[in-house]
C-alpha cells in the first residue's frame, strides 16, 4: 500500500520568514496508552522497531490513537487564527502524523513479508479508517482554503520549498477539494470501495500463489535434476511434511524446475497453475479486477479527466497517455521482428534435439536454457558456485563502498521481525550515520512473491538540522541453502539483488529536509532509473573479478567464464523486452478505459496483447488477476515506468562507461542525483547529471539488437518492486 505520508509531531521551533509566523500550531494531542509499545517512544538502537514488543492485539488500538492525533494536529492547522503561510500550513501538513506513519510504515511492511490471516483481518479493519482520514484532511474545504492562500501567494522560498508547496496544492486539487460538496461524498465512496479491493486484490494473488503445490513421489522424475534443484525441492516437501519431492508458484521453486526438467505434462500444469492464478476459483480476482479498473475510471472521470491515466501521467515524467503508448510503440516497433526471430531461433534449435510440434511457453525455460548452454557454453549451473549468497552480499556492499564510500556492518542489537532478517548499520566514508539496512533473502508462506525495497521509516530533517536516518528493508525470494549446499544465485537472482539495493541507494542517500521529498517518493517513471542502473555492474569483469570465487574452492570466477557470461547478456534480449512492453500494454489497456468494462477478463487482456504476441496464447489464462504492481501496488498505468526507466539507466551507465565503472568522480555526481529525491522536477535532476535528455536509442544500443540477441525466462510478471 501506497498512502501520503502522515507525520506527527509534539512541537517544532518557529521559522522566520519576515515578520509571517511560521510556527506549527501545537495540536492538543488525546492521551497515548503508552503501555502499548507501537505508541510509546523507541529506547532502541536508531529508535528501530522493537518487534518483540509488538503483539498483534497492539495494531488497531495504536491506529485509532494515532488516527486521533492527526485529526488533531489537522484541526490545529485549520483553527489557526494567523494568517496562512508556508511555515504554519505547508510544513505543519508535512510533519503532521509522524506516529501514524510509524504504525503504517511498520504494519504494512509486514503485511507483505510476513504476514497472517491475522494481519489480514485486522488491514481489512484498519484501511477503511485510514482512507476516511486521508479523504477528510484531503476534502476539508477550510484546510485547502488555506493551502491555496499560500499557494497564490509564497513569497521567497527555496526550490524545495518551492516543489514542497506545488505538490502539495496539487495534492488537495487532485483528490477532490476543489468539488463540490455532492461529487466529494461520490469521491469518498470510490476511494473507500478502491482500498478495500486492492487490499483484497493482494491477499486473494498471495493465497492463490500459496495454494497450488506439485508433489512428486517418483525419482524417475527428478533424476535429470540438477542436484540443488531437487534438494530444495526435497527440503520443501520435508517442512511440508511431505513424502518425496515438492515444486511451488514460489519464484526459487518454480523456475529450476521449469528451466531443468524434461517433463511437459508436468511443466504444463504448473505453467497453467502460475499463470491462472486467481482466475476464478476460491481466490478469484476477475470481479476485483474489473471493479478496480472501473472504479478508477468513476475518480478519474469525477476529477475532469477521460482516463485514469490522463489523470495519473499528468504528474510523471512522461506527462501524457500519448507519449507513454508513443514510446511502447517505439521500442515494439524496433524489437518485435527480432523478437519473433529469438522464438524461431529456439524453435528450430529445439525440433534439432527431437522436439515436434509447437514451441509452447512452458517449454520455453528449457530449451532457452539448452540453447545458452550450446551457444555460449553457459548455464545456471556453472555460474551458481560462483555466486553463494554470502558473497554476493559481499560483492554488492563492496560496489557500494567504492562508489560512495558506504560501510555496512551488522548490528545484532537491532531487533529484526524474523529470524531470516540481517540487520546493518550503514555509515559513509567519515563514520556518519546513514542508515538501517534489512535484508530478508527467503521465501515463506509468509511473503508474497518477487522482490522489493522498503523503508520502516523515510528521511526528514528539521529547520535546526535535526535529522532522522532511514530504516531500509530489502525483501527476496532466493533458494534457500539446504544440508549440504549454502544458497547459491542464478545470475537473473545476482541482478534482482543489484536492482533492488539500487533503490536502497537511494533511500540511504537521501538529504532532504521533508520526508516526501526524499529518496524514493519520486514520480514513478524516474523511481526506477537507480535500480536499473545498478543491475549494469553484474556484467562488468572488472567487478566480478573482485569478489565472486567457488564456494567450494575459492577460486576466482574465470575469466573466460566472465566472457561468456558478458557475451550472452543480451541472449534473448528482444523477447526480454517485447515481454516487459506486453505488460505495459496491459496495463495502459486498464487504465485508458473510456467506459465501464464488464466482459472477459481473459479476452480483454488477450486483446491488449495482440500485437506484442511471440508465444502462441493459451486459453483460460491471465495474468491481470494476479499483476500486483498495477492492481495492488503503486504502478497503475505506471508500469512502462521501467522500460522508460531502463532508457534512462542505460543512458547514464554510458558516462560510467567512458570513464570507468568505479570512477569517483561519477559516482559522487549521480550521488548527487540520489540524494535530491523529489526536490526539483525529475528532468531537470536528470539532465544535470548527464547533460542531455534521454534517447530511446540508448536502451536499443544496451540490447544488442541487430547483433547479439538476449533472453529472459517466461514465468509471472514480477520485475522487482519498488513499494
Amino acid at each position: 500500500m501506497i498512502m501520503k505520508k502522515v507525520l506527527f509531531i509534539m512541537a517544532v521551533s518557529a521559522m522566520a520568514a519576515g515578520c509571517a509566523d511560521n510556527s506549527i500550531p501545537k495540536a492538543q494531542l488525546p492521551e497515548l496508552d503508552l503501555s502499548n509499545p507501537l505508541l510509546a517512544a523507541w529506547d532502541t538502537p536508531h529508535e528501530t522497531p522493537p518487534f518483540s514488543e509488538i503483539k498483534l492485539a497492539d495494531y488497531e488500538p495504536a491506529f485509532d490513537a494515532a488516527i486521533a492525533c492527526s485529526r488533531a494536529e489537522i484541526d490545529a492547522i485549520v483553527n489557526n487564527p494567523k494568517k496562512p503561510t508556508f511555515g504554519n500550513t505547508i510544513v505543519a501538513l508535512e510533519r503532521q502524523g509522524e506516529l501514524l506513519n510509524r504504525i503504517a510504515g511498520l504494519f504494512f511492511n509486514l503485511l507483505e513479508a510476513d504476514t497472517s490471516d491475522e494481519m489480514q483481518q485486522i488491514a481489512q479493519r484498519v484501511q477503511p479508517k485510514l482512507t476516511e482520514l486521508s479523504n477528510d484532511i484531503s476534502l476539508n474545504p477550510e484546510l485547502f482554503a488555506r493551502v491555496k492562500q499560500v499557494y497564490e501567494h509564497p513569497g521567497r522560498l527555496r526550490k524545495e520549498d518551492r516543489k514542497l508547496l506545488e505538490d502539495t496544492y496539487q495534492s488537495f486539487a487532485r483528490s477532490g477539494a476543489a468539488l463540490s460538496d455532492a461529487d466529494k461524498e461520490l469521491y469518498r465512496k470510490y476511494t473507500s470501495e478502491l482500498s478495500g479491493l486492492t487490499l483484497r486484490f493482494g491477499q486473494n494473488a498471495l493465497a492463490a500463489t500459496n495454494a497450488f503445490t506439485l508433489n512428486i513421489t517418483d525419482p524417475k522424475v527428478v533424476a535429470e535434476l540438477p542436484a540443488f534443484v531437487r534438494e530444495g525441492m526435497a527440503a520443501e516437501a520435508k517442512a511440508r511434511g511431505e513424502k518425496g519431492w515438492t515444486v511451488t508458484l514460489q519464484h526459487p521453486s518454480y523456475l529450476p524446475f521449469m528451466t531443468y526438467s524434461s517433463n511437459r505434462e508436468l511443466k504444463e500444469k504448473l505453467w497453467k497453475a502460475s499463470n491462472s492464478r486467481a482466475l476464478g476459483g476460491e481466490f478469484d480476482n476477475t470481479q476485483i479486477v474489473k471493479k478496480i479498473a472501473n472504479t478508477r475510471l468513476k475518480i478519474a472521470n469525477l476529477l475532469g479527466y477521460k482516463c485514469y491515466a490522463d489523470y495519473v501521467l499528468e504528474r510523471r515524467m512522461a506527462e501524457n497517455t500519448k507519449t507513454v503508448n508513443d514510446f511502447l510503440a517505439e521500442l515494439l516497433a524496433a524489437t518485435k521482428s527480432y523478437a519473433d526471430a529469438d522464438y524461431r531461433t529456439v524453435s528450430d534449435y529445439a525440433a534439432t534435439l527431437g522436439f515436434k510440434g509447437q514451441l509452447m511457453p512452458w517449454d520455453w525455460s528449457y530449451y532457452t536454457e539448452k540453447y545458452k548452454d550450446e551457444k555460449y557454453a553457459l548455464n545456471d549451473e556453472l555460474v551458481k558456485p560462483y555466486l553463494k549468497l554470502e558473497n554476493v552480499k559481499k560483492g554488492v556492499f563492496m560496489l557500494a563502498n567504492k562508489l560512495y564510500g558506504l560501510n555496512f556492518t551488522p548490528d545484532d542489537k537491532i531487533e529484526v521481525y524474523h529470524p531470516d532478517v540481517t540487520a546493518y548499520d550503514v555509515t559513509d566514508a567519515d563514520g556518519r550515520f546513514m542508515a538501517v539496512l534489512y535484508l530478508d533473502f527467503f521465501p515463506r508462506e509468509s511473503k508474497r512473491s518477487g522482490a522489493w525495497m522498503t523503508e520502516f521509516r523515510g528521511t526528514s530533517r528539521t529547520a535546526d538540522g535535526v535529522e532522522t536516518r532511514p530504516l531500509v528493508s530489502l525483501v527476496m525470494n532466493f533458494t534457500r541453502p539446504t544440508a549440504s549446499t549454502p544458497s547459491l544465485l542464478t545470475f537473473d537472482e545476482l541482478t534482482t539483488l543489484l536492482h533492488e539495493f539500487g533503490h536502497a541507494l537511494h533511500g540511504m542517500l537521501a538529504r532532504g529536509e521533508y520526508e516526501s521529498l526524499n529518496g524514493t517518493n519520486v514520480c514513478r517513471d524516474f523511481v526506477e532509473l537507480p535500480s536499473q542502473m545498478m543491475e549494469y555492474w553484474a556484467t562488468e569483469k572488472e567487478y566480478l573479478d573482485l569478489w565472486a570465487e567457488h564456494y567450494q574452492t575459492g577460486e576466482r570466477i574465470p575469466a573466460d567464464l566472465v566472457g561468456r557470461i558478458v557475451a550472452a547478456k543480451n541472449y534473448l534480449a528482444a523477447y526480454a523486452n517485447v515481454r516487459q512492453v506486453s505488460f505495459g500494454l496491459i496495463d495502459m489497456a486498464w487504465h485508458t478505459l473510456r467506459g465501464a468494462w464488464s466482459g472477459s477478463v481473459e479476452s480483454f487482456e488477450r486483446e491488449a496483447a495482440r500485437s506484442v504476441q511471440v508465444m502462441p496464447a493459451v486459453e483460460h489464462t491471465a495474468m491481470s488477476t494476479s499483476f500486483t504492481h498495477i492492481f495492488a501496488g503503486g504502478y497503475a498505468a505506471g508500469y512502462y515506468g521501467y522500460k522508460w526507466s531502463e532508457v534512462l539507466a542505460a543512458d547514464a551507465f554510458s558516462l560510467f562507461r567512458e570513464r570507468g565503472i568505479f570512477d569517483r568522480a561519477t559516482a559522487a555526481s549521480f550521488r548527487h542525483l540520489l540524494e535530491q529525491g523529489d526536490q526539483r522536477p525529475a528532468m531537470d535532476i536528470y539532465v544535470e547529471f548527464r547533460g542531455h535528455r534521454p534517447a530511446t536509442e540508448a536502451l536499443i544500443r544496451e540490447m544488442g539488437i541487430g547483433t547479439e540477441n538476449g533472453g529472459t525466462e517466461d514465468t509471472e510478471a514480477t520485475k522487482p518492486e519498488k513499494k
